[in-house]
């Protein structure tokens, strides 16, 4: 533990680099990742739910002005990208956010901060696989002319009873997760490429329609609009930081998750710039806001066919699919790192000496975020999935800073430019996104922080390892 003036449990750098590397079961975590894969790792995390089904919603938020609610969305992120990237090279290991915060800012900071995670990986896992049905159904009617029943392709929040492709994807991650990371990461690759390609196809046809007049009235509801359609478009972007969650098995980290983070970030806004554009280009604002499945959509619109809707709606399946796996697999990395530190019990730090993954771990993430994806809409969980994510990264921007002080010699492979300008502008970004999500999601929020430290009051403080002089 180090010592510090307000007694925080604080786990040193070298501390949380050395049992990460310690086999803590008997078996350890492979490094098998490039860069190749880690980049399609993050671009999988990332390009899915939010881009093709939750574009309509932000487009009825922002107008046409959606351009640039996604640049606002994105330079938060490149700020906190920056941050990710400096704390990802200097202490690379599997607990992301949970871990930089437990070097910096102390045990119960990093228990809530784990806690809000469970809303960017776990609860978004359910979001993600609701949205996925929504396609599934889309795919559907244009390859065989009809869709699943809607009592079982929807929860009782959209007409439905229970949505069961939204469990199906859900397992099927888990599946091919308990195989191995180098499975998985291939399998993303391919994906990640797949959904880059739909995505520029989809652009070309509609830019091919593009009318300059649609994007007029360009701030049809002025800031106000921009701000709120930043806060959902911010959506789209989580996931990026699930790069730093494959600390321990990436080959070169100090080098590749920094370069990962940053490329990531990059390719994502060009294509969601894009993409806006040329959909609202193609059919006007008010056509695509708040429209179910709105690239597929717009793609019929323009060719007059369904055949072109079909592909996307193809490319969106495989594309969100792959963000269920890459953001399940963030989710146990996760847990596996608070699980050694005796924060949450011990079963979600076993690793399986067969396929060196984290296989009990895996199964229970699965079945619990499997409920809510059965029975709950994508609308009820996006703006609660949004702020606990925005959280999260204030807690990493500060990070730095903390960092930089309490170990100013540490080995850095990359460090914030406009230090410390830059971190501080990544907290004021994110706190600007967090008031847009609105006064209700402040409280839902509120309540899930008072709930998360009553668990680490009761559990977490008690069994910590670092408390009992084991850290």
């Amino acid at each position: 533990m180090s010592p510090t003036p307000s007694g925080l449990r604080i786990k040193s750098p070298e501390s949380l680099i050395a049992e990460s590397g310690a086999d803590l079961e008997g078996h350890g975590l492979k490094r098998t990742m490039g860069l190749f894969q880690l980049v399609c790792f993050g671009v999988g995390a990332i390009v899915g739910t939010g881009i093709f089904v939750g574009l309509s919603d932000t487009v009825a938020e922002a107008g046409p002005a959606v351009i640039l609610s996604f640049i606002l969305a994105a330079i938060t992120c490149i700020f906190t990208a920056f941050s990710f990237a400096e704390l990802g090279g200097a202490i690379p290991v599997s607990g992301s956010s949970y871990s930089f915060a437990y070097a910096t800012l102390g045990e119960r900071v990093a228990f809530l901060v784990g806690w809000c995670l469970l809303l960017e990986y776990g609860v978004s896992v359910s979001a993600v696989a609701v949205g996925w049905s929504q396609y599934l159904n889309e795919l559907l009617d244009s390859v065989f002319g009809r869709q699943l029943p809607e009592a079982l392709s929807a929860g009782p929040a959209d007409g439905g009873v229970i949505n069961l492709p939204a469990v199906v994807v859900i397992l099927m991650a888990a599946t091919l997760l308990v195989r191995g990371i180098r499975e998985s990461a291939g399998a993303t690759a391919a994906m990640a490429v797949l959904k880059i390609g739909i995505l520029i196809v989809f652009c070309a046809i509609a830019y091919s329609a593009f009318e300059a007049g649609n994007l007029t009235p360009f701030l049809k509801d002025g800031m106000a609009g921009v701000t709120s359609g930043a806060s959902l478009a911010f959506f789209s972007y989580i996931g990026f930081d699930a790069v730093t969650t494959a600390g321990e098995e990436v080959k070169n980290p100090r080098r590749n998750i920094p370069l990962a983070i940053l490329i990531c970030i990059g390719i994502v806004t060009l294509l969601y710039v894009a993409v806006a554009v040329a959909a609202i280009g193609a059919l006007g604002a008010d056509a695509v806001g708040n429209k179910p499945a709105a690239l597929s959509l717009v793609v019929d619109q323009v060719t007059g066919s369904s055949v072109g809707g079909g592909v996307i709606a193809f490319g969106a399946v495989v594309a969100i699919a792959s963000v269920v796996l890459a953001v399940m697999y963030g989710q146990t990395r996760i847990l596996m790192s608070m699980s050694r530190d005796g924060l949450i019990p011990r079963v979600f730090e076993r690793v399986s000496p067969k396929t060196h993954t984290p296989v009990a771990n895996t199964w229970i993430v699965a079945s619990v975020f499997a409920i809510p994806a059965a029975f709950s809409s994508l609308d009820a969980v996006v703006n609660l999935t949004t702020i606990g994510t925005l959280a999260t990264m204030v807690a990493v921007n500060i990070a730095v800073i903390a960092l930089r002080r309490s170990h100013p010699g540490l080995k850095r492979s990359f460090r914030v430019p406009l230090y410390p300008v830059s971190p501080i502008l990544g907290v004021g970004f994110c706190l600007y996104l967090i008031w847009g999500t609105g006064w209700t999601t402040w409280v839902q929020f509120a309540v899930f922080l008072v709930v998360g430290a009553l668990v680490y009051a009761l559990y977490g403080r008690r069994n910590s390892r670092l408390g009992a002089g084991e850290g």
